[in-house]
């Protein structure tokens, strides 16, 4: 049994699965770097604050592509922030304030994506899905500089 692009529907359907652990993920990421945009004080406020709404404007296109993408697999994507909430492994972030506090929440909250993101590109491999594997090689590739940099200011 193939999809309508194709693939194996047993492994689409997992795909989704997936997709669908991603999207919560970069939901609270997303709303995370909302909050830090918002609340970030300091002698960085103004590097940071134009890097957090950055971060989430990439955030809020790749949250769109992830849930188109599992539409394109004939999946549903969740919408709600219960689903999220009790899906997310990224750590929901209250009131920081402290530069070095939120940039290591991104950095945290990137790892914890990433690891989603590499099983997602090795079960998209085996489903022969190019779509969702070259999505994933992207987002990873952008992630993991992102992660570097933000470490390189850590330190």
């Amino acid at each position: 049994m193939k999809t309508s692009i194709g693939l194996d529907k047993e492994k689409a359907k997992n795909l989704t699965i997936g997709l669908n652990s991603l999207l919560a993920n970069f939901q609270v990421y997303y709303q995370n770097l909302r909050g830090l945009h918002w609340n970030i004080k300091g002698k960085s406020f103004f590097e940071l604050h134009i890097k957090y709404e950055e971060f989430y404007n990439d955030s809020q296109i790749k949250i769109d592509l992830i849930a188109e993408r599992i539409l394109t697999l004939g999946g549903t994507p969740m919408h709600t922030f219960e689903e999220y909430t009790k899906l997310s492994k990224v750590a929901v972030g209250k009131n920081i304030t402290k530069d070095v506090e939120g940039v290591q929440l991104v950095v945290n909250s990137l790892t914890e994506i990433l690891l989603l993101e590499r099983a997602i590109l090795n079960e998209s491999a085996d489903a022969n899905d190019e779509g969702t594997n070259a999505m994933m090689s992207d987002f990873i590739a952008e992630q993991e500089k992102t992660i570097w940099m933000l470490n390189a200011w850590l330190k």
